[in-house]
């Protein structure tokens, strides 16, 4: 098992850390298994605020995944479906045990110089 660092928007940083967020959604599956979030919030913000063990990882049709999720996806059904618009497959990471960071954390402390784009692994 690894980790990752995961790039996510802000206002959906806030909707995990307020525990309305439970779900967090990509279109492709990390290749290697992973075990933990490190949750990155973009701009303006820009730090690592904090973390989340991934408790399960479900991939399947966008509509299949929305019945499954939307109690707890924190997000709204016309944003879920733009974000898969014209995609046969929609993964769900399952968050677990989220830790807000009390001073949050740089880029560099993480051994990284830039952002990723959607996510990067991450070994310590």
């Amino acid at each position: 098992m690894c980790s990752v660092l995961m790039s996510i928007r802000p206002e959906f940083v806030h909707q995990i850390m307020a525990g309305k967020k439970k779900y967090e959604y990509r279109k492709k599956v990390c290749k290697k298994n992973i075990d933990r979030i490190y949750i990155y919030s973009t701009v303006p913000v820009c730090k690592i605020v904090g973390e989340a063990e991934v408790e399960s990882v479900l991939i399947k049709t966008p509509e299949e995944l929305w019945e499954k999720t939307k109690d707890e996806a924190g997000i709204d059904k016309d944003f879920y479906d733009s974000y898969y618009a014209n995609r046969e497959e929609a993964v769900a990471y399952k968050l677990n045990n989220i830790k807000r960071y009390k001073k949050p954390k740089t880029l560099k402390e993480f051994g990284v110089n830039v952002a990723p784009q959607s996510y990067q692994y991450i070994e310590f």
